[in-house]
């Protein structure tokens, strides 16, 4: 037996996950709270002697981390045009396992720069203008952003390529990197060179700046963001390896207490005729995240976003009391639904969070009228063929009725206008590994594959007339 241990320092809670990467299978796991505010070990200790008594003192010998404690991996950007490079710039950081603060489009202001003071991001991406486009709006940028008050922030410059040595200038005295053009063409994303030094400056500086590196004796390495580290086991999945079939383009959502990320390996590119995509190409492994869907400590952004009609259509409570049961769960997180009323709530909040965070991550389309007849414009991605779905969250994962909430990812009758998958076969990660084996496939890609093939469940196939 070889095993290994990888860790999830979470905001909220520190998972561990062994497991035994010769014969590929999972060992155990556990949880305990995440002490990033006195010392984070102590949180990590308290686990791994839960995960112990579990699986008896077995030798770990290898142990591989990822984090979203301390606040996560928190971005700021700049862009230009809010649908092109201003979106470039959001799908780079995203991809790379940030959280997205504040994304600013045009010319900063002095309001702009207060309010980055104010959010003390980690990293700031500065993008704007295509390669020969427009110089002048990140030109500007970079020249207010020299006026930040706030300075232990690196600055990666993303932009028009012809005035990047000239933005670096205007923030001399500043940490800056200068990375290639998130759009060096009109709607061509490229993110790869601002994804890598994200990750570099993630393990170099800011694992250190938020006591991570406290474990650095008992770790071999922190690898990853953790939502990195989710987006890295959906391609696994998807892709497969040299030795195993992938289950092909897939759709993933990992539903939080306080945020919920969807996850889409897919080319999402249009599916039918006379369609013309309007806006960027986007990535073919996308993650987006939202930051008002929550579980418990954003329930209110559920219940704002979808409505109390729907809430009590799904649960068949009142409204009122809809109302009332939802604003006790943002002040008392912690609670777990114990009552038939609590329990009919959160499972209306979960499908509810569903589908409004899938539907936030697909493309949408819109008939138009030419002279030969009617067309199509599609904006973001077309995920109406994919036919695999799954789920993840504390929240849903032992749900009796999860493929029932997974279902409210796919199209319905009230959704025509949206590009989510019509059928699809939804596998719940029923032991919540998922960010751990996207940890364990940076070395062991099979062992990796092979777990995630063995432990999420098959809830079967739904379509959305089921609904």
């Amino acid at each position: 037996m070889q095993a290994v241990l990888l860790i999830d320092f979470g905001s909220t809670n520190t998972k561990v996950t062994a497991v035994d990467v010769e014969n590929e299978c999972l060992l155990g796991t556990a949880v305990s709270f995440t002490t990033v505010d006195t010392d984070i070990q102590d949180g990590l200790d308290i686990a791994l002697e839960l995960l112990h008594g579990k699986i008896g003192e077995i030798e770990l010998k290898k142990r591989f981390a990822c984090s979203s404690a301390a606040g996560g991996l928190k971005m700021a950007a700049s862009g230009l045009v809010p649908d092109l490079t201003a979106k470039a710039a959001r799908l780079a950081c995203l991809g790379a396992g940030a959280k997205l603060c504040k994304i600013f489009s045009y010319r900063m202001t002095d309001d702009d720069i207060k309010q980055i003071a104010e959010l003390k991001p980690d990293i700031f991406l500065l993008a704007g203008g295509t390669d020969g486009g427009n110089r002048e709006v990140i030109l500007h940028n970079a020249d207010m952003l020299a006026k930040c008050e706030i300075t232990d922030f690196p600055i990666l410059i993303a932009g028009n390529r012809e005035v990047s040595s000239d933005c670096a200038k205007l923030l001399g005295g500043r940490e800056v990197y200068i990375c290639d053009n998130v759009m060096p063409e009109l709607s061509r994303l490229n993110a790869e060179s601002v994804g890598q030094k994200i990750r570099e400056i993630f393990l170099e500086k800011i694992i250190k700046a938020k006591g991570l590196s406290k474990t650095n004796d008992l770790l071999d390495r922190i690898i990853m963001p953790t939502p990195a580290a989710m987006l890295a086991a959906m391609e696994l999945l998807a892709n497969g390896t040299a030795r195993a079939k992938g289950l092909g383009e897939l759709f993933a959502i990992d539903l939080g207490g306080a945020t919920t990320d969807a996850y889409s390996i897919a080319d999402g590119l249009p599916k039918r005729d006379r369609v013309t995509l309007k806006g960027i190409v986007e990535p073919y492994a996308k993650r987006t995240v939202e930051g008002d869907i929550g579980m418990r400590y954003t329930a209110s952004g559920v219940l704002e976003a979808i409505g109390a009609e729907r809430l009590s259509e799904i649960s068949g409570l009142d409204a009122e009391l809809i109302a009332q049961l939802v604003k006790n769960l943002e002040k008392n997180p912690e609670i777990m639904p114990d009552s038939p009323e609590q329990k009919e709530l959160d499972y209306a909040l979960a499908c509810a969070a569903v589908e409004i965070v899938a539907l936030r991550h697909a493309g949408t389309i819109e008939e138009v009228y030419t002279p030969t007849g009617p067309a199509y414009i599609q904006v973001g991605k077309d995920l109406t063929s994919v036919d695999c779905l799954v789920i993840t969250g504390g929240a849903i994962i032992h749900h009796e009725n999860a493929g029932e909430i997974a279902s409210h990812a796919l199209l319905n009758k009230n959704l025509l206008h949206s590009l989510l998958p019509k059928k699809a076969r939804v596998y719940v990660d029923k032991s919540y590994i998922l960010a751990a084996m996207g940890l364990l496939a940076s070395e062991y890609p099979d062992a990796a594959f092979n777990i995630m093939k063995k432990e999420l469940a098959n809830h079967g196939t739904y379509e959305y007339e089921t609904k």
